[in-house]
């Protein structure tokens, strides 16, 4: 048991100017400076803000290991980005790859104060994926997380719904979907058999063409394709939702689904942006992902804030306050999905937790707090400690698991793929 003294204390919802923490695996107790008198290890805050760490809605931890990579290709459309660079990638990728990428992206994360994971994986290896990534983020870095496989035509099916189930046995599982334009009829009936209540994890109109497909080839739209294969469970994740119109945010909310706004890499894929006003109209549930372009959550939250406003052409469209809640939120959902306590630096919770160097700027207090997180200290996160359950999993600045690259390893994932190799 330790505590962290002298410190601002901020969870999205409540905020202590001069604090403390105690905490051993899970909080103990949490208060102001003058009610401290306890003799125990004690870590001096010196004034720094303590956050809860951060949750990655929606991310590909296999996109670790293409940084740098050159596919030699100039795609017009987001389904050349697909298939010339993304599917010609993944398709190379082995279990001891997978393993790799799975720890260089915790690394990273944890550096971005992120230390929750819900990943959206792909790879040439199916069976046995899903438990590799398992092992690294929460055997070998102690991070949570939530498993998925993107079921998608372009593999075998039942080797992917067996994977998803697999997974799903194991307390830690989604039912992965790639997208609607991946996935037919009889795939969607497969899956609609097996997956009871569980929450889907699905591309979702993420490009225009997405719809455009299931308009084409079903006459209906993404959103009430995967509703008509009664796949829309509560808490069921749907990645992007660039491209949805009011019915589908309709259905949506009424399935109490979730939306994982992505905005860095719908920019990156120039799929459009998302329509924020439609999402609040709807009264629809927002988090926060990176897509596999990095693992800056904190940024995209600035993004999602920034980005909205533009798609509402209107600079007074989003309040910080919005933001804050869907952040707040977020963390409900996820301990819904995982039966976990994160999110409030409140007793009881698990002790995840980031202890930033700020001083801020201008005062601080209970009303402007969120302000000061906003636009300070998300706009470069760089957490100088990260806890997992009381764990150090950053100390310093430098990580305390250990973890290194296998570069013999990524020189033959390149050469696989027809990239160029790392230097040693």
């Amino acid at each position: 048991m330790k505590a962290i003294v002298n410190v601002r204390i901020y969870d999205f919802v409540d905020y202590i100017d001069n604090g403390y923490v105690i905490f051993d695996k899970r909080i103990i107790e949490v208060g102001h400076m003058r009610d401290f008198n306890k003799s125990m290890e004690r870590i001096d805050g010196k004034g720094k803000i303590i956050l809860p760490g951060l949750v990655n809605f929606h991310t590909h931890l296999y996109s670790s290991l293409f940084r740098g990579l050159d596919m030699k290709t100039a795609p017009e459309t987001f389904h050349q980005v697909l298939e010339d660079i993304w599917w010609k990638y993944d398709q190379h990728l082995k279990l001891e790859d997978i393993g790799l990428a799975a720890g260089m992206y915790c690394v990273d994360s944890l550096k971005s104060g992120v230390t929750a994971i819900v990943d959206h994986h792909a790879g040439g290896e199916i069976q046995g994926s899903l438990h590799v990534i398992r092992n690294v983020v929460k055997g070998h870095f102690g991070m949570k997380g939530l498993f998925c496989f993107e079921t998608s035509d372009r593999y075998d099916i039942d080797l992917c719904v067996n994977e998803n189930l697999d997974a799903i046995k194991m307390g830690d599982g989604l039912l992965g979907l790639h997208a609607s334009m991946t996935l037919s009829d009889d795939t969607l009936k497969k899956c609609s058999n097996v997956v009871h209540d569980t929450p889907i994890h699905i591309h979702a109109a993420e490009s225009m063409e997405d719809e455009e497909h299931a308009l084409n080839h079903y006459g209906i739209r993404v959103v009430e394709r995967l509703d008509r294969y009664q796949l829309l469970n509560r808490n069921s994740i749907l990645a992007h939702c660039v491209n949805i119109n009011e019915s589908e945010a309709e259905i949506i909310y009424g399935r109490e689904c979730i939306v994982a706004l992505n905005p860095s890499s719908n920019m990156n894929n120039a799929v459009g942006l998302f329509d924020y006003d439609l999402f609040r109209r709807n009264s629809i549930n927002l988090v926060a992902g990176t897509d596999g372009l990095g693992t800056n959550v904190a940024k995209e939250w600035q993004n999602i804030y920034y980005i909205g406003k533009q798609a509402m052409n209107k600079p007074s469209g989003i309040g910080p306050d919005e933001i804050r809640y869907h952040i707040a939120k977020s963390y409900e959902l996820f301990n819904q999905m995982n039966n976990k306590k994160i999110g409030r630096i409140l007793e009881g919770y698990d002790a995840d937790l980031l202890l930033i160097d700020y001083e801020p700027p201008t005062p601080m207090d209970e009303e402007n707090a969120f302000g000061h997180v906003l636009f300070g200290i998300f706009d470069n996160l760089r957490p100088r400690d990260v806890f997992i359950e009381g764990e150090y999993k950053i100390k310093d600045y430098y990580s305390k698991v250990a973890f290194d690259i296998n570069h013999e390893l990524v020189n033959k994932l390149w050469k696989r793929i027809g990239g160029h190799q790392l230097e040693t």
